[in-house]
């Protein structure tokens, strides 16, 4: 606890999804929730937990966030900070094997190929550290393409047929597939959603853990971790809500 004893309340750890949480989805952070996050880290430690990589949480966070957050876990945590030095990190593909992660992404790419969608575009699997991510539009479509297909997809559901379909070919790869964000899922080991962070802090003699999310539905990348019974959970649509809820809770 000695990092944290500038802090009003240094055994209290205060965690954030970032899409849609901190940030609208695959965009900046507003100068306002930049300003919050400066008056509560005078308040309390603070972290951010996101499934994307590292390198698109500096894009939206800004170029310095693995300093300006006490806290930093990309890919659920698989990849970590603290205080701007790397942690531990763990390989998807080191533990699914070439073998199975052939089969698996064979399947995902033969299944992309017969949806009938009204707009495809490329990066329809993303490989990263940890996991992968799935895009059944594509992840270099525009933010219009990205907006349209979520509508799409409220509509006809593409994303949890997809989900179910991988889950029917693959019952035996102990597989958790996670829909967050506007347009695709993640797939990684059981047991590697956002949960897999608070490995991290074991050790730090939190006596409060809070986290904000707006995927906090089952099913969501949010679910796990808001539902943990050694997590105080704060369910989100937008950043403008995680302002307000962070100004009435800690009277910021």
């Amino acid at each position: 606890m000695a990092d944290w004893q500038d802090r009003e309340h240094p055994d209290t750890i205060v965690l954030f999804d970032v899409d849609g949480t901190l940030t609208p989805a695959r965009r900046a952070a507003t100068p306002e929730v930049t300003e919050i996050l400066k008056a509560l880290k005078k308040k309390v430690v603070i972290g951010f937990v996101g499934g994307s990589d590292i390198s698109k949480q500096l894009e939206q966070l800004g170029p310095n966030c693995i300093n300006e957050f006490d806290f930093a876990f990309s890919e659920n945590g698989l990849t970590a900070y603290r205080t701007g030095k790397q942690l531990a990190s763990q390989s998807f593909i080191g533990w699914i094997g070439e073998e199975k992660y052939t089969k698996l992404v064979n399947f995902i790419l033969k299944y992309v190929a017969d949806l009938d969608l009204p707009k495809k575009r490329g990066c329809f699997v993303e490989f990263r550290n940890g996991m992968i991510n799935v895009s059944p539009i594509g992840r270099n479509c525009s933010m219009k393409e990205r907006a349209e297909f979520e509508a799409y997809d409220k509509i006809h559901n593409i994303r949890p047929k997809f989900v179910l379909a991988l889950k029917n070919a693959f019952p035996d790869y102990s597989l958790t597939f996670s829909i967050g964000g506007q347009i695709s899922f993640d797939v990684f080991p059981t047991g590697w959603d956002k949960t897999y962070c608070l490995k991290h802090i074991e050790t730090e003699e939190f006596k409060t853990i809070h986290f904000f999310g707006d995927k906090t539905y089952e099913g969501g990348n949010d679910y796990e971790i808001y539902t943990h019974p050694k997590v105080t959970g704060h369910s989100v649509n937008n950043p403008d809500e995680t302002v307000k809820k962070l100004k009435e809770l800690f009277n910021i």
